[in-house]
């Protein structure tokens, strides 16, 4: 079902246009033809922080992972990062009186300084994002609304929250220049990040996947997003919502769903694909559940697996002894998940493994 919609996907954001107008003249005057979507006051501090990687604190944030996809040509690069409420300048949100009650409004006024508040909080910010190779090449540079609002009940200012940013990149190595600022750019926070994104047509004599990761949860939009959007917990792919599980962390009982892409493989005749995986859950070097192989037709891997261990359960009954299976939850500890994959077609063969910690 999920590889279904993925096929056939056309992955083209919009960037949104123009933080500065009169910047936008400026370059225009000049015969600047390039766009500007970051203000001089953030390319600065850019620059001074490119060459030592020293962030820029105002407001303090981290890059925490960097997963990757395939989209068409290009890799759809999603960048996760993590900032604490406090440091994004949640505020109440003035009401405006509503129609027909100025008099009252006055009244209240006259009798208190405060304005009428909603039970709502407010961020407004701006995302700039430099993208340049590591050879210090400029490639583009990307602005994004940075809006937030929660309900005041359930602000917690020490909470630190994560959001994604995915963007479509040629393949290569690139360092991602990020700054999160305030409004009116009274707090710029940077923060600088490498990441390589592999060329797909490269893997001709091996395969290899995308980043592997565990999944919350699935699911499907009505259409691919077609501007770039600061998400809260998931990110969008194609016509898919996913909220990734970065912690690694599951309770008893739980499914590990693993998604991943996998690079090399061939199609036959009729352009289909012949993959055979392989999982097993080890606990250092015991085996704990082998699954049955799962066969796919096409190298995109959404797999749930549920955490059930089979328990050979002995009963003695007089003089004899009497054996059953029984399924169990894993117990806490730190596991790996094996992954065996075998190309059919190509005869290509790959492993991988990822831990995971059931709590």
């Amino acid at each position: 079902m999920i590889q279904a919609v993925i096929l056939g996907f056309v992955l083209n954001f919009a960037v949104i246009t123009g933080f500065s107008t009169q910047e936008k003249k400026e370059a225009k005057q000049k015969g600047e033809n390039k766009p500007i979507y970051i203000p001089k006051e953030v390319k600065t501090i850019f620059q001074e922080g490119m060459k030592t990687r020293q962030p820029h604190l105002d407001i303090p944030f981290t890059i925490v992972e960097n997963l990757y996809l395939p989209a068409q040509s290009n890799i759809h690069s999603i960048f996760i990062f993590k900032v604490k409420n406090a440091d994004l300048g949640f505020a109440p949100i003035v009401l405006a009186p509503e129609k027909g009650k100025e008099e009252e409004e006055k009244q209240q006024k006259s009798e208190s300084s405060s304005e009428p508040m909603s039970a709502e909080l407010q961020a407004r910010n701006h995302i700039f994002i430099q993208v340049n190779r590591k050879d210090s090449e400029f490639v583009k540079e990307i602005y994004i609304p940075f809006n937030l609002s929660i309900e005041s009940a359930s602000y917690d200012p020490n909470k630190e929250e994560i959001y994604t940013v995915g963007y479509p990149l040629p393949p290569g190595d690139y360092l991602l220049s990020m700054a999160i600022a305030s409004k009116k750019l009274e707090k710029i926070g940077t923060q600088y990040f490498e990441l390589s994104l592999p060329d797909s047509l490269s893997f001709t004599e091996n395969l290899d996947t995308t980043p592997i990761f565990f999944s919350k949860n699935i699911q499907k939009i009505s259409s691919p997003e077609s501007i770039i959007k600061v998400h809260k917990e998931f990110f969008t792919y194609s016509a898919l919502q996913i909220e990734p599980n970065l912690e690694k962390v599951f309770s008893p009982g739980e499914n590990l769903d693993i998604f991943f892409f996998i690079f090399g493989t061939k199609p036959d005749e009729q352009k289909q694909f012949d993959i055979d995986i392989n999982y097993e859950v080890l606990k250092g070097e015991e085996k704990i559940i082998r699954y049955a192989s799962q066969k796919y037709n096409f190298p995109l891997v959404s797999q749930p697996l549920p955490m059930k261990k089979t328990v050979l359960i002995k009963t003695k009954k007089g003089e004899t002894i009497e054996e059953r299976k029984e399924q169990r939850d894993l117990g806490p500890g730190i596991y790996t998940l094996s992954i065996d994959i075998k190309d059919n077609i190509s005869g290509l063969s790959l492993k991988k493994a990822i831990d995971f910690e059931v709590k």
